[in-house]
């Protein structure tokens, strides 16, 4: 979360300068892999490789938060996870131009989807601090997505 946040404000308050392109892309591509590590971690140390402890675990941690007992949460996380890699995969295949060309609406969309994650594993499903900065971080992204969708810039 922090290295997507700082790729999003650094890229928020650069306008349509390419300067920062380089940090912005070594950091997106740096939450990705960091959020890859944590899959991993979660798999191995506390689902021990299975995907129906994960589910279920899931599922429990739903019901406790909002009353409701679905782990189909789990398949948001591996989309997540499959979109990011993909985006990052696209940006070091096909360079800035493709990149920065994207349709306005999709860059909006995962970025909302990304916002929306983080929210959720902050604001709804976290306590205490993490709660508390989870709701700042999610209001300073909103901002620097509000900048950015005055300017039309496309994250790059």
């Amino acid at each position: 979360m922090v290295a997507y946040s700082a790729g999003l404000l650094i890229f928020a308050f650069s306008g349509k300068s390419l300067k920062h392109h380089t940090t912005v892309r070594l950091l997106w591509t740096f939450a990705c892999a960091l959020l890859l590590v944590h899959v991993v971690c979660a798999f191995h140390f506390y689902h021990r490789w299975s995907h129906a402890a994960a589910y279920l675990d899931t599922a429990r941690q739903t019901r406790e938060v909002i009353g409701t007992n679905w782990g189909g949460g789990l398949y948001v996380n591996y989309a997540l996870l499959a979109g990011w890699i993909a985006d990052v995969g696209w940006w070091w295949r096909s360079g800035l131009h493709s990149y920065r060309r994207r349709p306005w609406l999709i860059v909006v969309a995962w970025h909302a989807f990304l916002i929306f994650i983080i929210f959720n594993a902050t604001v709804i499903f976290g306590s205490g601090f993490t709660r508390w900065a989870g709701l700042f971080l999610c209001l300073g992204l909103f901002a620097a997505w509000w900048r950015i969708a005055r300017g039309q810039n496309t994250l790059a």
